[in-house]
């Protein structure tokens, strides 16, 4: 990508209605466009960096079995209505609307009625069990605070995962896989060193569940980490019935603040009994389908990085998450001969990598600030030492470290 043809511009000033440094950065980048409070559109830097998410996230979760499905957005009230969960009352998050033919829909804001109401027509058996599905979907929840960019919106995209078992003990390996896929997921978005799995509340699943938290300043929830055996209890559940289970030392725990990147719960038969999944077991007897949700929203998960991996010029995206794998800035006024070797570079690494060109008529402090605000991991500035030396300098963007390299190697250190 040349960043000429780049349609979305940076922009000097954050937003003054945004307060939080996810959205600052990412809307003056051009990574996203506020629509309105808690909605945000993806933009051709943003959908890149979201899309290398999801596909981390999709490994991962076919590597313990997930099958990817693609369910409706539009929810038919009746399901819910057998789980008690349609009442505003009872969940006062639902986008619903009406429509101009008659009914009511609503916009999902979660999936487990809907996954377990029609997989009613695929499993019979025992013997059809375990199984997991998963999806990549907009999720549509009417929260009443919106301050916190892409943290938390009213629109956002989301991995929902749904596993199906006949038994507790199926569901408990399945479970610790899940956590296990969700810890490889969050280390290679570049956050696994200050993400935690967290005890905490089921809610109206089950008693219990595990949270990943990361650890920012700017998150909702407050946590308790012991660092040593990298397990954390959420405040909400943090007693000393909860310690003493989880063999856990108050004098040996941290309070932090933190941002939830993900969940896993085990549901039980909870909604298996009351939207009617039942299988055959093994005697022939009809029993419930034990089931387990886990999810992770993508945006927020983008949100939480450039919270926590960001500097005072920008942003700091890990290497498999970036838009593009270097920046080359050329700095060459006038000079065609310098113009010409900045092409070269750009389309022999192009061949093997992702690689954004900024070859704009500006001045290299702007071009140099635009880089570290856009923040991707290495940069090649291309100036006069190409022509004296037959050199460029590459500079790594989190440390600020930079070394000359001679033009020709440029290809084989950068795959390295």
């Amino acid at each position: 990508m040349r960043q000429s043809q780049l349609f979305t511009k940076t922009r000097r000033e954050a937003p003054r209605d945004e307060e939080v440094k996810n959205a600052k950065l990412l809307i003056r980048g051009g990574f996203i466009n506020k629509e309105m409070a808690g909605v945000y559109d993806y933009l051709p830097l943003g959908l890149r960096v979201l899309k290398k998410i999801e596909n981390i996230i999709r490994e991962e979760m076919n590597a313990i079995g997930g099958q990817e499905v693609l369910m409706t957005t539009l929810q038919d009230p009746e399901i819910w209505k057998k789980t008690d969960r349609w009442d505003d009352e009872k969940v006062n998050n639902w986008f619903k609307t009406a429509s101009k033919y008659g009914g009511e829909y609503g916009l999902g804001f979660t999936h487990e009625e809907p996954i377990t109401n029609f997989l009613t027509n695929h499993v019979n058996s025992y013997k059809d069990l375990p199984f997991a599905v998963y999806q990549f979907q907009n999720k549509f929840r009417d929260e009443k605070r919106s301050k916190s960019g892409i943290l938390r919106g009213k629109e956002f995209l989301m991995k929902d995962l749904y596993s199906l078992h006949a038994n507790d003990e199926s569901l408990n390996e399945f479970y610790e896989k899940a956590a296990t896929a969700y810890e490889n997921v969050f280390k290679k978005c570049g956050i696994g060193n200050i993400t935690f799995k967290t005890f905490a509340s089921g809610g109206m699943f089950s008693k219990w569940s595990h949270e990943f938290q990361t650890i920012c300043e700017v998150g909702e929830d407050t946590i308790y980490i012991n660092e040593n055996d990298g397990i954390a209890v959420n405040k909400e559940v943090y007693t000393d019935e909860v310690l003493t289970e989880l063999k856990l030392n108050k004098d040996n725990l941290i309070e932090k603040q933190s941002i939830e990147v993900g969940n896993i719960f085990k549901l039980g038969a909870r909604f298996s009994e009351k939207l009617g999944l039942h299988v055959k077991n093994e005697k022939g007897e009809s029993a419930p389908v034990i089931m387990g949700s886990y999810g992770i929203g993508l945006s927020r998960l983008m949100g939480a990085v450039v919270e926590t991996l960001s500097d005072e010029k920008g942003i700091i995206w890990p290497a498999q998450i970036s838009p593009f794998d270097v920046h080359i800035i050329e700095i060459a006024g006038n000079d065609s001969v310098i113009k010409e070797k900045a092409e070269q570079i750009y389309k022999k690494l192009s061949e093997k990598m992702k690689v954004l060109y900024d070859d704009r008529s500006l001045r290299a402090g702007e071009k140099f600030t635009d880089a570290d605000l856009l923040g991707i991991p290495k940069q090649i500035i291309v100036g006069e030492n190409c022509i004296e030396n037959n050199t460029v300098e590459i500079k790594d963007r989190k440390t600020g470290k930079a070394k000359s390299v001679n033009i020709d190697e440029i290809s084989s250190l950068m795959l390295v």
